[in-house]
Order: structure tokens, then sequence, then C-alpha cells
């Protein structure tokens, strides 16, 4: 519907519909004064930003067991202690590499603003490409990790029949909804700064503390009772009978380590919201860096050695969960055993969805940056109806549901795609802080060169264990995925400077013309009133010449339509009619233009009438070959192509009301109609 124009002289334009859905299911649009960038203390900002870290205490402890039972059976237990103690040396030494990083790059962006100010912008498309892939496989790992501690809760508390059986069978489906419940939530303009997002972290902080305390204290006051390791559903155990202690044990280590690497996942998310916290921004960070960093090497230490006190065992369908057995164990069948049980395992779902929806907020936040610079599309640096990069949000979203779904939401699965693209960015971190030390040489440079160098060593290494020890279960997907996102990246930055270069050139001719005539040519495919909107505005031009041209495919079509150009008022503008057999009639109007310009050194402006109907059945009855043909024609020299656009849909209600209030109103005649 057109618009209409109060008596004040202001224009009131009505909305369309997709418009009044997009309003309706987000809400307002908010305008861009109202992006304020709020600055957290160290205890908000660690429960705002821990999240994705913290959380996975839940699951890094399992995945090792995953691994090591079916290998040697019980003695996996033992095992697992030595591994953890491993992974904690390398937390120590990664939290030591970061804490240089975010007192030298205080702005948003982690191992990206790293590896782009040290190595350059191409180099920097490695971290780029691992932090996207962290911040996908993240959703999905985060997600069915927090519907796994859902379902646990469940089993434990009704049994494993009826309703519990079903939705254990369908979990995914759970996974798929609160995934999509994040993206809704984050399009409507969620942000991942404030108290509420602290509160879940906390939260899981509490429950997971009492159940360390409350299991390691029932053990030393001398319960030391195990798990059924043979309830239906658990894991085989293996006995380590065949080639364990002859070559396997290698193996089968590294394996399970790079299954208990997932527990260091996250611990990026400070360095790349630095410029969120009070000032002094760096050592704020850094403070709150090592106090993220002890809380989760002591959760996952808690954890396993229960796991090795009560031989909590992994499942093959990933539930009920290691975590929600020891925390049945720990706190009994009393009252106080089953509320202890719901705080923990409702604070774990909340916390690992919280840390899934942290992902909604780096991802758009980083693809930003990266579009910023050139290596993707520009597109993701807007901002939409809510502020929110509304584009990097359902990106994400599609890709991570592709990805839940194809593994049927399976953690162990999800697990092997994740530590490479994390561990990527640990290493790019590692050696842009060695660039950057080396090349500045202040203060106690050759200790932090030390620390950062080894830092980026040890994390090179487990990037090659993870993708040798995992290729076969899934690592392989980002093995080759990796190499070729870094090559689109960069050439999507070489497309945009060709672009630019082309845009950034001046020809010779365009500062000193060498045409003498401006000829207007007007492309006439019927006798209506867009065409004649077209003729009008070329004449208010006062061009050199106007032509209107007709290109024939059907002979008594032309001469129709020449009938019809002969009963309108359109002056002493004839019709030109060229055949065109072989009805390329974007090649023959290209052909035409072309020797009319060189032949007269003429100037052409190409006037292209477009007829716009409804967005919807529009596209389906109607043929849209206006930008086809202004891309073609828009090629040639000293020749210009302008779509002049005619909105259907707005005459027709124009007419509607023309006709209602009895108005008198003039039609063509002569001319051709639907028949009814």
């Amino acid at each position: 519907m057109a618009g209409t124009i109060s008596p004040s002289g202001e224009v009131d334009l009505p909305e369309s519909l997709g418009y009044r859905v997009k309003k309706r299911l987000l809400g307002k649009p908010l305008v861009t004064e109202q992006l304020t960038d709020e600055k957290l203390s160290n205890p908000v900002a660690l429960g705002v930003m821990a999240s994705d870290c913290i959380s996975s205490t839940a699951y890094g402890s399992e995945q090792m067991l995953v691994i090591l039972i079916p290998a040697i059976g019980l003695a996996a237990f033992s095992a697992l202690i030595p591994l953890t103690f491993v992974i904690l040396g390398v937390l120590v030494l990664l939290t030591l590499s970061y804490r240089e990083v975010v007192m030298v790059y205080t702005r948003a962006g982690g191992s990206y603003v790293v590896a782009r100010e040290n190595f350059g912008p191409r180099v920097a498309q490695v971290a780029a490409v691992a932090l996207l892939i962290d911040y996908i496989v993240t959703v999905a790992v985060q997600a069915a990790a927090g519907t796994d501690a859902l379902v646990s809760l469940g089993q434990f508390l009704w049994g494993n029949d009826g309703f519990i059986a079903f939705v254990s069978a369908h979990k995914i489906w759970l996974t798929v909804a609160v995934v999509l419940l994040l993206c809704y939530g984050n399009l409507r303009g969620i942000r991942e700064a404030g108290r509420a997002f602290a509160i879940p972290a906390y939260l899981f902080f509490a429950g997971m503390g009492l159940l360390v305390v409350v299991g390691i204290g029932r053990f030393l006051l001398g319960d030391h009772s195990h798990l059924d390791v043979h309830q239906p559903g658990m894991m085989s155990l293996g006995t380590g009978e065949h080639g364990f202690f002859y070559g396997a044990a290698l193996l089968t280590m590294l394996r399970a380590f790079a299954n208990g690497g997932s527990s260091l996942t996250g611990l990026e998310a400070i360095s790349n919201g630095v410029s969120a916290f009070r000032n002094p921004q760096g050592p704020n960070a850094r403070k709150t860096m090592v106090i993220m960093s002890t809380i989760l090497g002591t959760g996952v230490l808690g954890v396993s050695l229960l796991a090795n006190i009560t031989h909590a065992m992994p499942y093959t369908a990933g539930v009920p969960t290691v975590v929600s057995q020891e925390a049945a164990w720990a706190f009994g069948n009393s009252w106080f055993g089953q509320a202890g049980l719901v705080f923990v395992q409702l604070a774990t779902a909340l916390i690992l969805y919280t840390g899934a929806n942290t992902s909604f907020s780096g991802f758009p936040f980083l693809a930003s940056f990266v579009a910023e610079d050139s290596f993707l599309p520009r597109q993701l640096t807007r901002r939409g109806h809510r502020l929110a990069f509304s584009a990097g949000i359902i990106v994400l979203t599609v890709i991570s549901l592709v990805l839940l779904i194809v593994t049927d939401g399976n953690l162990t699965q999800l697990v092997s795609l994740y530590a490479i693209g994390v561990f990527t960015g640990f290493t790019m971190a590692g050696a842009g802080m060695v660039k950057h030390h080396l090349d500045r040489r202040t203060g106690k440079w050759k200790v932090k060169v030390a620390i950062n160098g080894a830092a980026a060593v040890c994390a090179a290494l487990v990037v090659g264990i993870f993708a040798v020890t995992k290729f076969t279960e899934g690592a392989w997907v980002v093995v080759v995925i990796f190499p070729i996102g870094v090559w689109s990246l960069i050439k999507v930055n070489k497309r945009y400077r060709e672009e630019a270069e082309a845009l950034a050139t001046v020809p010779v001719d365009t500062v000193n013309p060498n045409y003498r005539r401006q000829v207007m040519y007007i492309l006439v495919d019927r006798v209506d009133l867009a065409v004649l909107k077209a003729i009008r505005y070329a004449r208010s031009m006062r061009p050199t010449e106007v032509r209107a041209v007709h290109f024939m495919i059907d002979d008594r079509e032309a001469e129709r339509l020449r009938t019809q150009w002969g009963n309108v008022e359109v002056g002493d503008l004839p019709l030109e009619i060229v055949e065109c057999p072989d009805r390329r009639i974007t090649r023959s109007l290209v052909e035409l233009i072309a020797r009319t310009a060189k032949r007269e050194r003429s100037q052409i402006t190409l006037l292209i009438p477009e007829r716009n109907y409804s967005p919807v059945l529009g596209r389906l009855l109607h043929r849209r070959t206006a930008d086809q043909i202004a891309r073609a024609v828009g090629k040639l020299p000293n020749v210009v192509a302008t779509i002049v656009p005619f909105d259907v849909v707005s005459a027709h209600y124009e007419l509607e009301e023309a006709e209602a209030s009895g108005v008198r109103v003039e039609k063509l005649e002569h001319l051709d109609t639907p028949s009814v």
C-alpha cells in the first residue's frame, strides 16, 4: 500500500509484512545510541566469561574414561589420575601464557588480534578459522552435555521408564530446541554482560565444591564402596591383555589425553573480552584468568578423584553421566541427598547451556572483526534489528545444528572435533607473544619468551596428537576443513582488494570525457505505466536523443506492440523494432548499444523499466531480468544502466482507493489484459 501524507507534511510509509513479523517476534528495534559498553567488575566478569571454560569440568574426566575403560578396564581409574595431572600441567602453562596476552592486548579478539598484530592479517586467518570452528563446536558440545545432565537427573529421580526413556532415546531434539531458543534470545538482543549471566557460574561453583567436599569427606571417613560397574548400558570393561603393554599403551594414553584436553576449552574467553573489564583492564583480566584456571583445575582434579573412588563408569548412550553418578553416591538416598543431586545436576545443565550461549556472543563479534579486515563477507559487520550481529548468530545456529544432527548429539563424537581448533588458537597466541617480546626486548623478555614459547610448542603438540589419534573418529573433518577455511578467507580478501582497486582507479576518460552526445535508450517489452514513467524520466534529463527499442522474438507480438505504441501519448518518440531470432535479448541489446556508443561517440544511458510485485507471488509469477541486463550492459565503456522501478502493488491499491472514493480514472486503451 502506498504511503500517505499527513496535514503536517510528514509521510506515513506502511511497514512490510516481513518487518511487522520481525518486530512481533524480536520486539521493537533498538537504535545505535542504545548500544552500551558495560564494564564488569572481576567477580561478575568471572561468572560471565568463565562459563564455557569451567563447565567443561562436567565432561572432561568422563571423556578420558571413555577411551581408557574399553582398553584397560578398572585400571582406567588409576591411569586417570596421572593423565589429569598432565592436563593440569598444560593448564598452568597456558594460563601463564595468557596472563601475558591480556596484559598486552586489551582489545577483544584474543589470539586473532595477537596473530594479526605480530604476523599480519593473512597468517591471522589461521587463528580466525581455529576460533570460528571452536565457537561452532562449543555450541554443539555444551548444549549436548547440558541435555545429558538433565536426562541423567531424570533417570536418577524417576528411573528409565516411560517418558524418561523416550526423552533419553530422543534427547537430540531437546538439544536442538535449546540451541534454537538460544538463537532466538540472542536475536532479541540478550547481553552477555550483567549479574544475571554470572549466577549459573556461581551456582555451579557451589554445586561442584559441595560434591567434591562431601564425596572426598565420605571417603576419608571410611566409605570405600564402589558403584556397580556391570549395569546395563555401561561401557564394557577391557582387560588390557591384547597388546596394551606391548605397544598399544602409548596410543591409548594419547587418545585419552586428547579427549581430556577438552577440559581446557574456553580458556581463551577472558582474552577475548578484556575490553569489558574495568580499568586497569589488563591487571583485572590477569587476576580473573588465574582464578578461573584455579577453579577449573580444582574441579577437574576433584571429578577425577571421585571417579577413582567411586568407579563411576561412562554409559554408551552418554547418560547417566559420570558426574551424576558421583553425586548420587556422595549425597546418598536421603532427602538431603536427593536435594543435593538435583542442585548439582541443575547447576551443571544451567552452566553448560550458558557456556553454549557464550558462543552466540563470541562468534558474531569475531566474525565482524574478520569481516572488517575484509576476510569475510561484510554483511557480518552489520548489527541487526536489536543491535545484535544477526547474520553471525544465524550462521552459527545453522552450522551447529547440522553438527548436532549429524552426530546425533553424541558428546564423544563431538569432542573429537573440539580440541584441534582450540589448541591451534592457543598455539597462535603463544607464538604471537614470542614475536612480540622478541621485537621489543623490554623487561623480563627472556622469561616471557620462554613461557610463551613453551606454551606454543605444547599446544602445537596437542594439535598433532589430536589430529593423529582422533583422525578416524571425526577429527579428519576439521583437518580437511581447516586449510579450506583459511584458503577461502584469503580468497575473499583477494576479491575485496581487487574490487577496491578497480573502484579506486580513475580512467582518463572519466576526467576528460571524449563523447559528444547523450543518448538514452528505453527498453520496451510492453506498453504500460512502467514504460511511460521511464519515458517521462528520460525526457526530464534532457538528453540529446531518446530512443525506445523492442527486441522482437515473436513477429505477431511485435506488431501488436507497435499498434499499442501508436495509441498512447508518447509524442514524437518512435518504437524501434530489432529482430532477435536466437532469442538472446541481452546479447542483442549489448551489441546494439556497443555499436551506437562506438559509432556516434555517445554516452549511452539504458533505462530498464522494472515492475515490482509482491515479494512472494511476484517471484513465482513474473520474471526478474532487470538486474541481469543491467550487469551485462554496465560492463561496456561509456554506458550506464539505470533501473526505473514501478511498484505495481501500490498502483493497484491507489486504483482501488480512487474507484472507491468515486474519483474518475483514465486507463490506457487497446492494451492486452489477461482473460477472466
